[in-house]
């Protein structure tokens, strides 16, 4: 699911996480996250990517299994193409919760990032909700 937007002349790196989490949560019902591991976001040139591992609870009460998907995004912030924003979210495999650490710890050890994620759960992420941002609430 690959997603090219143009943003607004406004947007600014520091925004990126925040675009980045309502994007998500605009394909995937926050309340359905059972956990998202968000990583630190690297800059190389005037490109930021990002990476997120997502874990979202299966159907039904009694599913013991998670989808988890990895999201990404890359804005460009410099160059002529400044403010150009990708971002794509695929479903990676149906595992339980438990495979997600390896998971999270395999995308640590192949980018090189010592530091731990930020993770967040489903009420972490309901403000970022599309229904959250509706006028008069």
């Amino acid at each position: 699911m690959a997603q090219q937007s143009a943003p607004p002349a406004s947007t600014a790196p520091a925004d990126a996480r925040a675009r980045f989490l309502r994007e998500i949560v605009a394909r995937i019902p926050a309340e359905r996250v059972s956990e998202l591991h968000l990583f630190a976001p690297l800059r190389q040139g005037g490109i930021e990517t990002g990476v997120a591992v997502v874990a979202v609870a299966g159907e039904g009460a009694e599913s013991r299994k998670h989808t988890v998907y990895t999201a990404t995004y890359r804005l460009t912030v410099k160059g002529p193409d400044r403010g150009k924003w990708e971002s794509a979210l695929n479903a990676e495999a149906d595992a339980p919760l438990l495979t997600v650490d390896a998971v999270v710890r395999g995308v640590q050890r192949r980018a090189g990032d010592e530091g731990e994620p930020e993770r967040l759960t489903a009420e972490d992420l309901i403000p970022f909700a599309p229904e959250a941002e509706a006028p008069g609430q």
